[in-house]
């Protein structure tokens, strides 16, 4: 029989066009939202962990608490735009006073993805008179560690395949010490005559969601288990990798909590003392998402194309880090004599190096290398936007043009230094996250100093009787596999007897302008910086007009990257950078990654 597909057979298989997006979920929310091509994806799904138990002076030190249930799933198929997760709490510590239940460590509590549910750490166990009369550890994701002869709490309970969770340890008499909380890779140590038991071993997720996690991808350790301490020869129980928190060996010393966001069970406290120590919370859970590019599989033709103008058909592409700077303000001048203007404020500033959250890039992208602001006798100008994908850095705010009501700085990604004539005017406001506000400028005739601009690290500064403001310190930024200081403010302008112009900020900042001897002009911002201009005085000196701006992108090793126009370049970073690839927009151009 003919098919209308052109004889195409095969499985119909789900896409997904999640762009390969990792999100570490540290809270609670009612709705997380998918890309809107995500239709698969991977997760992590850690609990919190038990707390640790209470050591009670005269009765016993206290055991680890165990870590929280750590699950985890691939080619996870998702409906709808968005889902509630549930990030479970640390369990508390006992608290005693009395020895038996009340000094156990909490059950800390589940986390929730979808159908997917992680059981908190099962509590240390508490203080006991007498080996007779131990404490079992209790149950939960992973079990609570035991005091001394009592029974390890049990791990992956409620069970589940893979098991989520392993048991803790059991103490020691001899030495007095308790057994350590159960990790997500390996059961909660026991005692020894010298030790108390270590919590278990996490569990690290880097080959599934790759580098740049919370806690270095390593999860859901177990807590150490306390030490009664008679003498020197005893020491507490260290917490498992993946945030566990370590045992008390001193009533001084309270149990290590488990490390937030990881779901490490908290430390045992210990016996010694007048009263012996709490042992450690547990830590809160956290849930890691991955959302997944898919299309394996045999597609029939109509099919493919569904998938295609839907947007769930991946694309070829990675994820890159980026630095996009804006062109800087130009600097504030003056229409008459006599003036001086304020500082031009930095190009904002954006970007994901190092260590922030990267975005996708596949196919052709144009790229805006914003300019920087004009400047002229009597205008200023801000500076213009840069723009890479999603990533929109705001132009520098321009200095205060030394004429009111125009002496006030300018707003932007930093913002312009005020000038001075005709009463101080006010400092531009910069943008949280992209630049700083402009410094503020002092008249007190026959001297003045107007304000510096913003930078991407500092404010600009005020200016004082004849002294203009220095421009803000831009920051430094090694995406290009060495240290360069972008977005540095423009200094402001001064007037008086022994006029002192402002510095321009590092990171391409330009010098403000003095209006006596020595004369001197503004100075522009650096090309390539999104450095503000230097404020200018009357018409014997110039104003400086801001720097523009610049776009860089890294990817993997694995990426072909290109750039156009041919001024802009790519490069390849040498060892050990690991052959990342580095394109340098300094004019605007267009980006294929492929």
């Amino acid at each position: 029989m003919a098919k209308s597909n052109g004889g195409i057979i095969g499985a119909l298989n789900p896409t997904s066009f999640g762009k390969c997006t990792v999100t570490s979920v540290t809270a609670s929310t009612p709705a997380f939202a998918f890309q809107p091509g995500t239709r698969l994806v991977s997760a992590a799904v850690v609990a919190g962990g038990g707390g640790g138990g209470r050591g009670i002076q005269g009765a016993s030190s206290a055991a680890g608490g165990g870590a929280g249930g750590f699950r985890t799933c691939s080619l996870f198929s998702i409906c709808g735009a968005s889902i509630p997760i549930t990030i479970g709490a640390g369990g508390a510590s006992g608290t005693g006073p009395g020895i038996g239940p009340s000094s156990d460590g909490v059950q800390g509590s589940s986390s929730i993805f979808s159908t997917i549910t992680s059981a908190g750490g099962g509590g240390g166990a508490g203080a006991c008179s007498s080996p007779a009369t131990s404490q079992p550890g209790k149950p939960g994701g992973s079990g609570g560690g035991a005091a001394y002869v009592g029974t390890a709490g049990t791990g992956n309970t409620p069970p589940v395949s893979p098991p989520q969770g392993n048991p803790g340890g059991t103490g020691n008499v001899p030495g007095l010490t308790q057994g350590g909380g159960g990790g997500a890779s390996a059961a909660g140590g026991n005692g020894t005559v010298s030790t108390a038991g270590a919590g278990g071993a996490g569990s690290d997720v880097t080959p599934i969601f790759g580098p740049g996690l919370p806690n270095s991808g390593v999860y859901a350790g177990g807590g150490g288990g306390g030490v009664y301490n008679f003498g020197p020869t005893t020491t507490g129980g260290a917490g498992g990798t993946g945030g566990g928190g370590a045992g008390s060996s001193s009533a001084s010393v309270v149990g290590t909590a488990g490390t937030a966001n990881t779901g490490g069970g908290g430390g045992g406290g210990s016996g010694s003392g007048s009263t012996g120590s709490v042992g450690g919370q547990g830590g809160s859970g956290i849930v890691i998402v991955k959302e997944l590019n898919k299309a394996s599989g045999v597609w029939n033709l109509k099919s493919q194309f569904s998938a295609v103008k839907s947007g769930t058909w991946p694309q070829v592409g990675y994820n890159v880090d980026y630095l996009v700077v804006a062109g800087g303000g130009g600097g504030g001048s003056n229409p008459g004599a006599a003036g001086r203007g304020g500082g031009g404020g930095a190009g904002g500033y954006l970007t994901s190096f190092p260590g922030g959250t990267k975005i996708f890039a596949g196919g052709s992208i144009p790229v805006t290398v914003g300019a920087g602001g004009a400047a002229a006798k009597g205008v200023t100008a801000d500076g213009s936007p840069s723009i890479f994908s999603t990533i929109t850095s705001t132009g520098g705010g321009g200095g205060g043009v030394d004429l009111a009501p125009t002496n006030n700085g300018r707003p932007g990604g930093s913002g312009g230094g005020a000038a001075t004539r005709g009463g101080a005017g006010t400092a531009g406001t910069g943008i949280p996250g992209q630049g700083n506000n402009g410094g503020g400028g002092t008249e007190a005739p026959p001297a003045y100093g107007a304000g510096g601009g913003g930078g991407a690290s500092a404010v600009g500064g005020s200016g004082t009787s004849s002294v203009g403001g220095n421009g803000g310190s831009g920051s430094a930024n090694s995406i290009t596999g060495s240290p360069v200081t972008y977005a540095g403010g423009g200094g402001g302008a001064s007037c008086g007897t022994s006029p002192t112009a402002g510095t321009g900020g590092s990171g391409g900042g330009g010098k403000g302008a003095n209006n006596s001897a020595p004369v001197t002009p503004g100075v522009a911002g650096s090309v390539n910086t999104g450095g503000g201009g230097g404020g200018g005085t009357d018409a014997s000196t110039a104003t400086g007009t801001g720097g523009s701006g610049i776009v860089i992108i890294r990817s993997p090793s694995a990426a072909s990257l290109s750039a156009t126009p041919g001024t802009n370049t790519v490069t390849t970073l040498p060892a050990p950078a690991g052959g990342c690839k580095v394109a340098t927009f300094t004019v605007s151009g267009t980006l294929t990654v492929s």
